[in-house]
């Protein structure tokens, strides 16, 4: 067994500068104290900015402001009539809202169960009645088009509430938002906030885990499990109350809800709403945020953008952004002490001005810090940004551990890794490789479901992530696989399928892939082109790109099969692609091939292309 627990004096981040801006555990108790005493030190700083599609321009909030609005929606709540313990679920986009119903629901000692807006219907109806939700809040008339069909199911539902007006004669338990809250107090007597204090240790939120495959679970954390963890991994870099957060995964995410809210309101970070991913390059633009969190499949998309403009673009301008990486990475390793000074390094300032700032100016130009989490983040596009500029901290965690176990800092980077754990966390490596995790972050368990609590949790504490690791010296985690993912191929032989797919996607031709071989001879790989790289692929292979059936023509998959070759060079023997399926249709939430925290969903892709499949092991 191998056990590492970082103590709580390690430096932490590249300066410690003042921190009285920051919230303590022991100050805030709970998630609602956590609000009240934000608002009580800085009720006039901006809280959060939003687009309002209405007015077509980006309006902001203050901490007063949102205290006067969470009044109202508390005091809405309490007409319903609920006792705390109840459930209320809340489908939103990012959006103040989203805030003002969780501390409303909070402050009455009530359970938030989020949902993802881009769910399934099925999924989202389970959700609902597992948790025995007594209200919904939801956004739109498409969502409600997605409810309607189950909602004769909902019958744990009292009540209905839609941001939008929605026209409906036939559901008496729906209400538009603007309806449920009344008219809003003049501005002589605002409501006041009815005084409620929930335990620490009480009941928060229900958060289901977007499994791959079954229903989800429902993963109980307490307030105290997420006020630690919120404040643990605030510790480990600096957030300064000067900054501001670019908001845009989901807040149903929580990777997003710890740290994109909690987190930056512990810390006295303003957050503006991205308003879609689709608009994110804008937002960015306008918003010019110094820290985000973000997933691998936002930083995949910029870096797949970039490699395409290459290129399309002249050689010099490939070979000076090549140049640029390669000793922007040597300057990393030098600042980190992983390596010594080189004369190259003078070109630095040049190159900074002629590419690095260029490529920094499309993220807003002023962003310092991103911390990558969810999935693991490809070497070669963590190599690239970092090289370029831009801090990024790959960091581990899970929805069961209120959810980050491990980051990197900014002056101990390990790229390749997930960091060490935050204070206050244990790890250590169990049976099979597997991480084991215990500390206060830990969940309360499963909802109704003492069962799987028992299978990921030991009488000791110690929480089994299903993931396969192991830990240097220093206390750096490296992921290595995951053990539900394993691939046993007929022979016997076990494959851990990951890091195959990330070599994979280095190549830029490539948006998605997944290795197969469950129970078969060989491997072989499905994978997603893009669109500029598979007409210019297609060209030189000599086939129309706009032809269907070119996708599968022999040429085409002979070529394929030469680059996953090329970028498989430096693995394992095992790590043999010997068929290739390859696809130009994106796996998506909507075809439901992807998770809402966007990860591939290996048994519907496999469903979904079982014919594709079936052709590349005939007489096998």
């Amino acid at each position: 067994m191998q056990q590492n627990t970082i103590p709580n004096n390690v430096a932490r981040g590249s300066t410690q500068r003042g921190r009285e801006h920051i919230i303590t555990p022991e100050q805030a108790v709970t998630l609602h104290g956590l609000f009240l005493e934000r608002v009580k030190r800085t009720p006039d700083a901006l809280a959060y900015q939003y687009f309002d599609p209405r007015q077509q321009q980006w309006l902001s909030m203050t901490w007063r402001q949102m205290q006067e609005h969470v009044a109202r929606w508390q005091a809405a709540l309490l007409r319903e009539g609920l006792a705390p313990g109840d459930r209320v679920a809340i489908m939103l986009r990012n959006c103040p809202e989203w805030v003002m119903f969780d501390q409303a629901a909070l402050s009455l000692g009530l359970v938030i169960v989020p949902l993802y807006t881009v769910d399934r219907a099925g999924n989202i109806t389970y959700i609902i009645n597992n948790s025995g939700a007594r209200v919904l809040l939801f956004e739109t008339a498409e969502q409600w088009e997605e409810l309607r069909n189950g909602r004769e199911q909902m019958t744990c539902v009292q009540r209905m509430i839609s941001i939008d007006r929605v026209e409906v004669a036939d559901e008496p338990r729906l209400q538009s938002a603007a309806n449920w809250l009344g008219a809003p107090s003049g501005a002589a007597q605002p409501l006041q906030l009815q005084p409620h204090v929930p335990a620490p240790d009480a009941l928060a939120t229900i958060m289901y885990t977007s499994g791959t495959t079954g229903n989800p679970k429902g993963v109980m954390l307490s307030h105290r499990n997420i006020v630690f963890n919120a404040h643990a991994a605030l510790s480990t870099n600096n957030i300064d109350k000067d900054d501001m957060m670019l908001s845009f995964l989901p807040l149903s995410h929580a990777f997003e809800r710890t740290a994109g809210y909690y987190m930056s309101m512990m810390a006295g970070v303003p957050v503006a709403y991205a308003r879609s991913v689709a608009l994110l390059a804008a937002d960015l633009q306008t918003v010019r945020p110094t820290f985000m969190v973000s997933v691998p499949r936002i930083f995949e998309r910029v870096h797949s953008a970039i490699e395409n403009a290459l290129e399309d673009g002249p050689p010099l301008k490939r070979k000076l952004f090549r140049l640029t990486v390669d000793i922007g990475w040597r300057r990393f390793e030098y600042q980190q002490g992983r390596a010594g000074w080189s004369p190259t390094l003078l070109l630095w300032p040049l190159l900074k001005k002629l590419v690095a700032d260029k490529v920094m100016a499309r993220l807003g130009g002023r962003l310092r810090l991103t911390v990558s989490g969810g999935a693991a983040l490809p070497a070669e596009i963590s190599r690239t940004f970092i090289a370029l500029g831009l801090p990024i901290l790959q960091g581990y965690g899970m929805t069961e551990t209120s959810p980050v176990v491990s980051v990197n800092l900014e002056n101990n980077n390990v790229p390749s890794s997930v960091g060490p754990a935050l204070p206050g966390i244990e790890v250590r490596i169990g049976d099979q490789s597997a991480l084991l995790v215990r500390g206060p972050a830990n969940m309360l368990g499963y909802w109704n479901n003492p069962q799987a609590t028992a299978a990921m949790i030991d009488a000791d504490g110690w929480l089994n992530t299903g993931d396969t690791a192991r830990i240097s010296e220093s206390g750096h985690i490296t992921i290595t696989g995951r053990l539900k993912e394993i691939i046993v191929m007929s022979n016997g032989e076990k494959i851990p399928p990951s890091d195959m797919e990330q070599a994979i996607l280095r190549d830029p031709l490539f948006d998605q892939v997944m290795v197969h071989g469950e129970g078969r001879p060989y491997l072989i790989g499905l994978v997603v082109v893009n669109e500029p790289g598979w007409a210019r692929f297609a060209q030189e292979v000599g086939v129309r790109s706009d032809m269907p059936e070119s996708l599968s023509d022999t040429r085409i998959e002979k070529q394929i099969l030469q680059r996953i070759a090329t970028q498989l060079a430096g693995f394992p023997g095992y790590a043999k692609i010997r068929r290739a399926v390859v696809l130009n249709e994106p796996w998506g939430i909507e075809n439901g091939l992807m998770t809402p925290t966007l990860k591939i969903r290996r048994a519907p892709i496999v469903a979904r292309y079982a014919q594709e499949i079936a052709k590349l092991y005939e007489g096998h």
